[in-house]
């Protein structure tokens, strides 16, 4: 006498389980915050600028693998770019690979062959410049994102102001991690962090600005983000409490924006686009692994009657 063999189906069954994890777990560092793109494309006919920005982005995707940040530059005299990559503080090595690892392709969708970009994304950005292309000050204010209003009842931009002294406290004393620090105050959780090769004192004075832009730009709003061109800071109010503290700093709506090289910037949409496309993918995906496994379960009977 035969017996079906349950194999197929139980091992179905646990790549549907781990197709429906990985689609609730699947985290969103990869979301579009904002782009800038430099107006004046980038005039390259020996292709010397496009063989140096390949290794700029080559250098910088394998440096994401161990570390947060790095700066490098390719090509030769006139020729020369300069690239920089940042992982937010608490991702790991592989979240930032992950990340960093996007970038490029994303740029030139995004932005085409300019001679100058930045992309920043929830979990990383990356820029590159073309040597002689003007400088901004590293207090410019690239982006800023607020969250709701009068949501955080009486006494919040004293309890808000608090927490944002705390975090300017522990990040320019010296106590943030490589230029990355966080703290709660009150369900409040608020997070800091400055461009990698910035000194305590530099450091310190880019977030104070950020906090400063922040109390102006955001008011009484219960989260908010800004990102200037050293720094960015952000913050959000969790009145039953901190749920996820590594996840907060993408909580605020995109209510507003600000331009780096130009005055075009992300809506804010792409981002979460793109995660609604991954969600249908692997909701699609445990759609048909249900109706597979249901197939087969249902030869299997039939065989099984058959063999009776």
């Amino acid at each position: 006498m035969c017996y079906p063999s349950p194999t197929k189906p139980f091992f179905l069954f646990l790549f549907l389980i781990f197709i429906t994890q990985v689609g609730e777990s699947a985290p969103d560092n990869t979301n579009l915050v904002y782009k800038g793109c430099a107006q004046q494309s980038l005039q390259d006919p020996n292709g010397v600028y496009s063989s140096a920005l390949s290794a700029i982005f080559g250098t910088l995707i394998q440096q994401s693998s161990k570390a947060k940040f790095f700066k490098t530059v390719s090509g030769s005299e006139q020729a020369t770019i300069t690239g920089i990559f940042q992982c937010r503080g608490d991702l790991s090595n592989l979240d930032c690979y992950n990340c960093v690892s996007r970038l490029p392709i994303l740029m030139d969708k995004l932005c085409g062959k300019t001679v100058a970009a930045r992309l920043q994304l929830l979990g990383c950005y990356m820029l590159y410049e073309v040597a002689g292309f003007a400088q901004i000050s590293g207090m410019e204010m690239l982006y800023k994102t607020c969250g709701s209003s009068n949501a955080g009842g009486m006494g919040f931009e004293e309890r808000r102001d608090s927490a944002f002294s705390a975090l300017e406290s522990g990040i320019g004393g010296g106590n943030g991690n490589g230029g990355f620090y966080t703290t709660n105050y009150e369900s409040l959780y608020v997070l800091g962090q400055c461009q990698g090769d910035l000194g305590n004192s530099d450091c310190g004075e880019c977030v104070k600005s950020a906090v400063q832009r922040a109390q102006v730009e955001c008011g009484s709003s219960t989260s908010g983000q800004v990102y200037l061109h050293r720094c960015f800071i952000s913050y959000s109010y969790y009145p039953n409490g901190i749920p996820n503290p590594k996840k907060s700093s993408s909580s605020s709506s995109y209510s507003s924006s600000s331009s780096y090289y130009s005055p075009s910037s992300s809506s804010g949409t792409e981002g979460s686009n793109t995660g609604k496309t991954v969600a249908i993918i692997l909701g699609g995906a445990a759609g048909v692994g249900f109706i597979v496994i249901f197939v087969l379960f249902a030869k299997n009977l039939a065989k099984k009657h058959d063999d009776y």
